[in-house]
């Protein structure tokens, strides 16, 4: 395809450096970011004058998801099937970057959602800062935690990834390094001097990265004094039940003992998310708990081209309508309560789609991956 000025490709010997650039809409991926990147990935791969890439947002954010509200325009102008492209291409770039054979730095300022974690968390370097902002708020919108979420959110410490896919909760760049999202936190005046040490430095070799990293590193930021990373027991002991309903009763539970803020937000989020998103989001994330990467991101292709067809639920467009375009803020959701969304019907967000002209995410074929690459698989 024709260069867009959507990525924007910066060239320093053996570096190129992508820049997501759509800073007013805080660079959400377009069809036509995502075919680009997919594009200049494959290239780079290939390409053995190319030994690392760098990947940043222009403005005050890397990426605030994908764009989903031009994916629901194009559905209601046309047909689901043209959400499920958008999603495909979406989830097959995701599976190639967490299979990359070259090592990929994402400097991540500012914020950090959806589909913009799926272009950077299945890479090997996730570099966060003072100011960055990670959330995966898609039960909110009546989607659900994607673009491989259901891989990297099962691999957090006990439940955490159950906590932050059902809620949606913001984390800091402390809070992502401390659970793991994060590979390094770098203080923001210090990190155009990172860049240019890695453009310097030349090198594809990931100890090397690594260690000129960790020069410009802060090891241990400071967590605030409210973090959410401090009530890991909390979170244990309540996001580890079997159900929504039962995650619920549990933190009720403890905010019979201990009523704060954190515990109040925790207890709103969930009433106020999605039923149907919550179920199928919990489900999600336990699948994930035993498969790949590849077998994840197969399965959310599945859940997603089921919410797009809005056979069952059509709560993804009405979470979109009332927070993204009437901005109400005051989404309908159908069914209206947990108890009314039965197994039977999260089931089939987890089944083949009953249609003749559809299939099963097509995953790019992978050989000769590094060991870090091969046990995502």
């Amino acid at each position: 395809m024709a260069p867009t000025n959507q990525v924007l490709i910066k060239e320093s010997s053996n570096v190129r450096t992508i820049i997501l650039n759509r800073p007013k809409q805080l660079n959400a991926l377009s069809l036509e970011m995502i075919s680009r990147l997919s594009e200049v990935f494959h290239l780079y791969e290939e390409d053995p004058n190319v030994k690392l890439i760098i990947m940043k947002g222009e403005g005050r954010a890397f990426c605030a998801g994908g764009d989903v509200s031009a994916v629901v325009n194009d559905i209601n102008k046309g047909s689901w099937k043209l959400g499920a492209n958008f999603f495909s291409k979406e989830f097959a770039l995701n599976y190639f970057l967490a299979t990359y054979t070259k090592p990929q730095v994402s400097l991540l300022r500012g914020i950090v959602m959806g589909g913009g974690a799926g272009v950077s968390i299945h890479g090997r370097f996730r570099v966060v800062t003072d100011n960055t902002v990670f959330a995966m708020p898609e039960t909110a919108l009546g989607l659900f935690p994607d673009v491989g979420a259901s891989y990297y959110l099962s691999r957090l410490h006990g439940f955490f990834g159950e906590y932050v896919g059902l809620t949606g909760a913001r984390l800091d760049g402390a809070e992502m390094l401390a659970c793991g999202l994060a590979t390094h936190f770098v203080p923001l005046e210090k990190l155009s001097l990172l860049e240019d040490a890695l453009c310097k430095a030349n090198s594809g070799d990931p100890k090397i990265i690594s260690n000129i990293i960790n020069k410009f590193s802060n090891k241990n930021p400071k967590l605030k004094e409210k973090s959410q990373y401090f009530r890991l027991k909390t979170i244990d002991r309540c996001f580890s039940r079997r159900t929504v309903e039962e995650i619920i009763s549990a933190l009720e539970k403890e905010a019979d003992k201990n009523m704060d803020d954190w515990i109040s937000w925790t207890i709103q989020s969930l009433k106020k998310a999605s039923p149907t998103s919550l179920k199928i989001s919990l489900r999600s994330i336990r699948e994930g708990r035993l498969q790949g990467v590849g077998q994840c991101l197969t399965r959310e292709y599945r859940m997603v081209c089921t919410v797009m067809r809005g056979e069952f639920s059509r709560d993804f467009f009405e979470g979109c309508r009332a927070l993204l375009l009437d901005k109400d803020k005051n989404p309908k959701w159908k069914p209206s309560k947990l108890e009314l969304v039965s197994n039977d019907m999260v089931d089939r967000y987890f089944a083949a789609l009953d249609d003749k002209d559809w299939e099963d995410l097509k995953l790019p074929a992978r050989s000769n991956l590094p060991s870090y690459a091969i046990s995502k698989l």
